[in-house]
């Protein structure tokens, strides 16, 4: 038997910092719409907005 692991193969960038906030329903519910329309996960987009949030700030 193989000594190796099954499983997904180990990330060139691992996402280990978990952060966790509070949103009224409004937030929510455009979260979601987001995340619906571009065929992706709510975190994806958080990291999208925080990316854009900081590139305009180093303008």
């Amino acid at each position: 038997m193989s000594s190796k692991k099954m499983g997904r193969p180990p990330s060139d960038n691992p996402k280990s910092e978990k952060i966790e906030i509070r949103v009224n329903q409004d937030i929510m519910s455009k979260l979601d719409a987001a995340a619906k329309k571009l065929n992706t996960t709510r975190s994806d987009i958080v990291r999208k907005g925080i990316e854009k949030v900081y590139d305009e700030l180093q303008k």
